[in-house]
């Protein structure tokens, strides 16, 4: 599997949440506060369709599409969020119906949702990811990977109240 170069966000996402989290799960209260809400990226909403149906899994699948999801301040996982993916793909392109899915988060604030292979468009192998169902405030994520080549992407979401 090729090595993804991660970038500055990514890095001080994860590093906060690693920091957060013990090797039980559970949340170091010493740093409890210092994990900041994930702010949108820009182009994240592009072909974005309101309402994508939870899927078992986009089209043929063959990459996957993972993450997780906590809440800010606290980082605590947060369980049945609802996470909507598209991309251009193989299969399709972003704006697409078809090219759409959206999945749930596990008791663990973790989500996978397996999807055709990402391919470039406008130059870059991308995804799309928003969380936008109410309770918290609306994030799209605009991960691009390293290489077309890559059979997964990953994204963190840490939500703040809406």
């Amino acid at each position: 599997m090729t090595q993804v170069p991660i970038g500055r966000r990514s890095f001080v996402t994860m590093a906060a949440t690693t920091a957060l989290l013990t090797g039980t799960g559970q949340l170091s209260p010493v740093r409890a506060q210092a994990l900041a809400p994930t702010k949108s990226m820009r182009g994240g909403s592009n072909n974005y369709l309101p309402r994508a149906p939870i899927v078992e899994r986009i089209g043929g699948g063959g990459f996957l599409m993972s993450g997780s999801v906590h809440r800010a301040d606290d980082g605590a996982p947060l369980e049945g969020i609802r996470i909507q993916i598209w991309a251009h793909t193989t299969e399709g392109h972003e704006r697409d119906p078809w090219s759409h899915g959206a999945t749930l988060t596990n008791a663990k604030g973790v989500f996978q949702l397996e999807m055709p292979q990402i391919v470039p468009a406008f130059g870059q192998p991308h995804g799309h990811l928003a969380y936008d169902s109410g309770e918290f405030k609306t994030v799209f994520l605009r991960p691009v990977m390293a290489s077309s080549r890559d059979k997964s992407l990953s994204a963190h979401f840490v939500l703040q109240p809406a």
